[in-house]
């Protein structure tokens, strides 16, 4: 990996292309290096990943919706929708739409967090959407998507933007717009100005995960998606886009982030040097904030030692700052604390979370989300006894490199009413490549067939996981393939707008 020095210039310095971080990202993208075989391995766990989750919440509102409005843009010889019959396509943006909103509604997929957060699986949905689109091969899908997981997480692990109140699609378009750059062979101009656009239109607010979160925490992604496909459609027609994206003085950094004396360190792959960020994701075993994850487990495991909930005084949790200020007391959202809170409110409340994980002991990414569930009064009563404070060792931990240092989870303690103290910590979740129980093939198999239980057929779900295992051999024209259909008449038709 080689480390970029990326600053802001003044207009007068006219900064060579070469020098600019779009560049750099597009050079890494036209760099035809081989992708490893295990790097392979995992693009297929993530399809399989994403595909359960998109099953899963395939009839609720905000993916019907979507959904809705990519039938509304029906092209022949387009993109498969998620949950419809493989010959019904639409315009790629339209599918990236529909089938990022369907990946992201349960907050079930991939992760990486570092200097700011990432789904990368969400990548994944526009680069196939054109695969579909232009009969690319499997071949080709794989490469774009090893490249646009490197460029999200090489970027994640170098700009922060929540610290700047920017959403962190900022980082996922520019990624999504390289991924299907490389996977069309596209030169490195055209990429170059794909990216600048991607970037220029996907600076959005983090008010998206604040407060009263709403289904658009689910369209967000898909919104980059859509944007990214645009983006190269323009660039490969021969247009621009505003220039130097990251360093010009009225650009992102200057502005939007650190503002003009800034100075960012970003690594990327040297010429040659294969694309394995991937290697350094994780997904979820629980539909739920990632960073909730380990405590998720840390509560079953502590649940054991609790004989009468009642007599529980209090619980602090000590964890990392953006534990304690992004799902935490920490935020100051009185929507946490909220029992009619919305879903999305819910799986971004770790006092909520780990009430209902500490009486029930299993996590389900409906039951546990039920109204009646989160309003139960012995709940709601445990809910409003649980604080987080930050802790400054959890907070390093959060941000460490050496994988014998890093931590997503946290210690708690549970203060009883006779005085005595329950304690205990976990840094990983079980299902981290570090943790107790590392996710496997097997488990990404398992995790699609009980999330698509009663939702597909099983010569369906048989039908996908035989394919999408096959992905290096699937040839120009076999991509759609990877779509997964309900049977006829399952799916949910929404309300009327204007498409």
């Amino acid at each position: 990996m080689k480390l970029h020095d990326v600053k802001v210039y003044p207009s007068k310095t006219k900064l060579a292309r070469e020098d600019q971080l779009a560049w750099k990202i597009a050079a890494v993208a036209t760099d035809r290096v081989a992708v490893p075989r295990d790097v392979t391995e995992m693009i297929i766990n993530r399809i399989i990943d994403n595909a359960a989750v998109a099953i899963a919440a395939i009839n609720r509102r905000p993916v019907v919706s979507a959904r809705g409005m990519a039938l509304g843009h029906i092209r022949r010889g387009g993109a498969t929708i998620m949950g419809a019959a493989p010959s019904r396509r639409a315009s790629p943006e339209w599918a990236a739409w529909a089938n990022g909103t369907a990946v992201r509604e349960l907050d079930m997929h991939d992760t990486f967090l570092a200097a700011d957060y990432s789904h990368p699986g969400d990548n994944i949905p526009p680069i196939l959407a054109v695969a579909q689109t232009l009969e690319k091969s499997g071949r080709d899908l794989i490469r774009g998507i090893a490249t646009g997981y490197e460029i999200h997480i090489d970027l994640v692990r170098a700009i922060c933007l929540h610290e700047h109140k920017i959403d962190h699609i900022a980082h996922l378009c520019p990624a999504q717009a390289a991924g299907i750059g490389t996977m069309l062979r596209l030169p490195t101009e055209t990429i170059y100005q794909a990216v600048q656009q991607a970037v220029h239109v996907s600076f959005t607010t983090r008010q998206s995960r604040k407060g009263e979160i709403s289904s658009w925490k689910a369209y967000a992604p898909a919104h980059s998606g859509k944007l990214a496909v645009e983006a190269v459609d323009r660039a490969m027609r021969g247009e621009g886009a505003p220039s130097p994206i990251y360093e010009g003085e009225d650009s992102v950094i200057a502005w939007l982030l650190n503002g003009p004396e800034a100075h960012y360190q970003v690594s990327l792959p040297e010429p040659g040097e294969a694309k394995r960020a991937i290697m350094d994701s994780y997904t979820k075993e629980h539909s739920a904030e990632y960073q909730s994850q380990a405590l998720i487990d840390l509560a079953f495991r502590m649940r054991g030692h609790i004989v009468d909930f009642g007599a529980i005084e209090r619980i602090v949790l000590h964890t990392s700052h953006h534990t304690h200020n992004v799902i935490g007391t920490g935020a100051n959202d009185p929507q946490k604390m909220d029992p009619s809170a919305s879903r999305e409110t819910l799986d971004h409340s770790i006092m909520f979370i780990l009430a209902v994980a500490l009486q029930d002991g299993v996590w389900h990414h409906v039951d546990s989300y039920a109204p009646k569930r989160a309003a139960r009064a012995d709940t709601v009563e445990l809910w409003h006894k649980i604080e987080t404070r930050e802790d400054p060792e959890w907070t390093r931990r959060y941000h460490a490199r050496d994988p014998n240092e890093l931590a997503f989870g946290g210690r708690l303690e549970i203060f009883m009413k006779d005085g005595s103290i329950l304690e205990d910590e976990l840094a990983l979740a079980n299902a981290h490549p570090h943790g107790a129980r590392p996710f496997g093939r097997a488990d990404y198999i398992n995790k699609f067939r009980v999330l698509t239980d009663g939702v597909i057929s099983a010569r369906e779900a048989e039908r996908f996981l035989g394919t999408v295992q096959e992905l290096p051999k699937l040839t120009a024209g076999e991509l759609s393939l990877l779509n997964v259909a309900l049977p006829a008449g399952r799916l949910v038709v929404g309300k009327p707008g204007i498409f």
